[in-house]
């Protein structure tokens, strides 16, 4: 099988194969079932140091990540590891998911609030504890947007555009709301008496 070639292309057959593994979690095949759950355990245990971070290499490696992008893949693998879920999230940034959280457990607006703040050092995780608040109200993310982004954010000047779209998507108002805003809009201009001249 040959290899995607462009670093956009890895990146999305990388995070299609960590869909995969879910699905093979799902499957109904006890083999496949049993090879998934390997599969997260590994992930998961990557995060607690680099003794066990080389278990992960054997499924991020093999996609060939870009060298300057390999620990951010190892940080998505983990956080999929956490939550793993079918991709049914497509677009859905960390900033939108968190804007549903937060409708059910409003505590968790200072996690979000931390999140933006932090340097990328810490990022990984602060990262990790939101995948962990997503996981317990089951709200998913879009995990190929996600490594998107915080390839941006390795660019210089385009941190702080990443962080202000999430913040954008977390105070945005939910479609239903926007719609109804519209159309209170134009009902409030019918309602205005023309000014004779």
């Amino acid at each position: 099988m040959e290899l995607p070639t462009t670093p956009d292309s890895r990146r999305r057959a990388f995070v299609r194969h960590l869909y995969g593994v879910h699905n093979a979690l799902n499957s109904g095949n006890p083999r496949h079932c049993a090879e998934a759950r390997q599969t997260l355990a590994r992930l998961r245990r990557a995060f607690s140091g680099q003794r066990h971070e080389a278990e992960a290499y054997d499924v991020v490696f093999p996609h060939n990540p870009p060298e300057r992008e390999q620990e951010l893949w190892l940080l998505v693998a983990g956080l999929f590891a956490l939550h793993p879920h079918a991709n049914n999230a497509a677009g859905r940034s960390i900033g939108s998911a968190m804007r549903l959280l937060v409708a059910d457990r409003p505590s968790a607006a200072r996690r979000f609030t931390q999140l933006l703040s932090v340097d990328p050092a810490a990022m990984p995780h602060y990262l990790r504890q939101t995948i962990q608040l997503l996981r317990s109200d089951d709200v998913s993310i879009d995990y190929q947007l996600l490594l998107d982004d915080l390839v941006k954010m390795r660019t210089p000047g385009e941190a702080h555009k990443v962080r202000l779209r999430w913040a954008r998507d977390y105070h945005r108002r939910p479609a239903s709301q926007q719609a109804e805003l519209a159309e209170a809009d134009l009902s409030e201009q019918s309602n205005v008496e023309p000014v004779d001249a």
